[in-house]
């Protein structure tokens, strides 16, 4: 399955009742976070560019990159070939960007680059250990399927925590998201049996997102990754250090001269008489 599907079938699957009750959830749960980033340039990438979560952001100069030739992405790229200047963008956010690359681990690492110092990097992605992780797993059993592992390869958040660290980046917060499936809206067609079910549902998954965001539980079937790009302390080389030190060994610190002993005066006055 090239780019270009990938991005139709994980907009197909966005575009149910489901789908849309969960992007609604990421839009408001980023809206705190992207109210805190600031600066001239804010960068999103991942498979679905026509599905903006960077649109309320405060930044002005909204830059949408995907592997999928689609009209709504404004750079057609790999994610880790970005052509775009090393420490330029104030804000990255990745939508699905890592679950679905052949090298996700490069394309966090063409993020990091591309990211300046103390700017922030938001990773959206499915949760494997969760209920709908272990659904879309049973889902990729078949090849043409979405969810097959030769195309969906979903980044754990411990896993994505330690590649932050090793790419100087640190983790702020993480959030989970509906630790059951969303059950999505209500039909507006359909028995009112079907209705009632899906009501009791939605709100009965509705209540424990919110008690387990307010208790802060993982296990969600989404999580929201927010991390900071530090900066390194500037180390000069050992080589560089003792080469220094001997180019200053054998040298003194000269002192001050010694005063010259004086003859006493002598009176002539004193002679005469």
């Amino acid at each position: 399955m090239q780019s270009i599907e990938i991005s139709r079938a994980l907009e197909s699957w966005y575009a149910r009742d489901s789908g849309e009750e969960l992007y609604s959830a990421i839009l408001q749960r980023l809206e705190p976070v992207l109210a805190l980033s600031f600066g001239y340039h804010i960068l999103q990438i991942g498979p679905l560019a026509q599905r903006s979560l960077i649109a309320e952001s405060p930044i002005n100069h909204q830059i949408y990159a995907s592997g999928a030739s689609d009209r709504s992405a404004s750079l057609y790229c790999h994610g880790d070939e970005l052509p775009l200047e090393s420490d330029s963008i104030d804000t990255v956010v990745a939508f699905h960007a890592l679950e679905f690359d052949e090298h996700p681990h490069g394309s966090l690492r063409e993020m990091q680059r591309v990211l300046r110092p103390h700017g922030h990097l938001i990773v959206v992605g499915f949760n494997p250990y969760s209920l709908l992780g272990a659904i879309h797993y049973a889902r990729g059993l078949q090849k043409s399927s979405l969810w097959n592992r030769q195309r969906h390869r979903p980044v754990s958040l411990h896993r994505l925590t330690d590649w932050l660290r090793l790419l100087d980046c640190e983790l702020e917060s993480a959030q989970h998201l509906f630790p059951l499936p969303p059950a999505g809206r209500p039909g507006k067609a359909g028995r009112a049996e079907q209705q009632a079910g899906q009501g009791r549902w939605r709100q009965l998954a509705g209540g424990i997102d919110a008690w387990a965001a307010g208790h802060g539980l993982p296990g969600g079937s989404v999580y929201i990754a927010h991390a900071i790009k530090q900066i390194a302390g500037i180390r000069r080389p050992r080589s560089l250090r003792v080469r220094a030190k001997e180019s200053f060994r054998g040298l003194g610190v000269a002192g001050s001269p010694a005063p010259a002993p004086q003859q006493p005066r002598t009176d002539n006055s004193d002679l005469a008489a």
